[in-house]
């Protein structure tokens, strides 16, 4: 298998299928603000993705498209995709993520995530492409927040 490369122009078509496919927002995959990583398989397939949307001040990170493909699931890949867009966050000076998520809060608790107000993200991230899309159609109501500190990944 390859290692994560940052998502390029040319492979949006496949990530944001892949996305879909995975029930994952597609929205803004090509912002500036948007940092996708990929994994492809021997046969040219995406089976993983993991990334964040920044704020326009760096300081918060939304995580986002952090997903394997149902064949490779419970490897423990997710943990490890998950830890490293965190990483990746703290490295760009992020010094707290977010996320949403309605079906994963137990994976994300393992990971050091609490839940969090709705509002207080949608606040630190309100230039998001994300946080944007679920205002608008409504959706921000009906999600679960989450955050954690980046402190002690800061280098």
């Amino acid at each position: 298998m390859t290692a994560l490369v940052p998502m390029a122009a040319a492979d949006s078509g496949d990530v944001e299928a892949f996305l879909r496919l995975v029930d994952l927002t597609t929205s803004g995959l090509d912002a500036p603000s948007v940092r996708i990583w990929l994994r492809r398989d021997a046969a040219g397939r995406i089976v993983e993705t993991t990334g964040y949307e920044a704020s326009a001040d760096g300081g918060h990170a939304l995580i986002r498209s952090v997903a394997v493909h149902p064949d490779g699931r419970a490897a423990g890949t997710g943990t490890s995709l998950a830890r490293f867009a965190l990483a990746r966050a703290a490295e760009a000076g992020a010094t707290t993520a977010w996320l949403f998520s309605r079906r994963s809060g137990p994976f994300w608790q393992k990971l050091g995530f609490v839940p969090a107000d709705r509002a207080e993200l949608a606040a630190a991230l309100a230039d998001t492409h994300q946080v944007r899309l679920f205002r608008e159609t409504g959706q921000l109501d009906r999600e679960v927040a989450w955050s954690r500190s980046l402190a002690e990944l800061a280098s």
